[in-house]
């Protein structure tokens, strides 16, 4: 396992993914404001809690990374574009009926694939965010461990 290569991996995805979040609503999708939501745990400041969200989305995301390039490294899949997509259609499943329990520890008020406004759209959000997130993570991972 390469870790260097998981953490970049895991970076580069959660870009990715945050990117995807910010275009939702040109493409007809509910905001997701999941960096001031994860925020909002920590801090009722709306702006202090969106930059501590994205330290953790961007945390989280490289945790993920590692946690994926641990399995590749243990022969559960490999860091490829068939298993990126399975990794990233099975975390985002997990992701989607964890919600609903941690929406519960966010007191913000914002909209999208946590709260209930998201509805169907939001967790087909949810799902797209971490598909691509597991898409990048195995191309990058693939390309700097080789």
């Amino acid at each position: 396992m390469n870790v260097f290569a998981a953490v970049i991996a895991g970076l580069v995805g959660t870009a990715a993914m945050t990117l995807l979040m910010m275009l939702a609503p040109a493409m007809g999708m509910p905001k997701m404001d999941v960096m001031g939501m994860l925020g909002s745990m920590v801090s009722r400041d709306a702006g202090r809690a969106r930059g501590i969200g994205a330290v953790m989305h961007f945390m989280m995301g490289v945790v993920f990374a590692l946690i994926y390039a641990f399995l590749w490294s243990q022969g559960i899949g490999a860091a490829a574009v068939i298993w990126g997509l399975i990794f990233g259609l099975v975390h985002g499943i997990v992701a989607g009926v964890m919600m609903p329990m941690m929406s519960r520890m966010m007191p913000s008020s914002a909209t999208g694939a946590a709260s209930s406004s998201g509805g169907m759209a939001g967790l087909m959000g949810l799902v797209m965010g971490h598909l691509v997130f597991g898409l990048i993570v195995a191309l990058v991972y693939a390309a700097l461990a080789a």
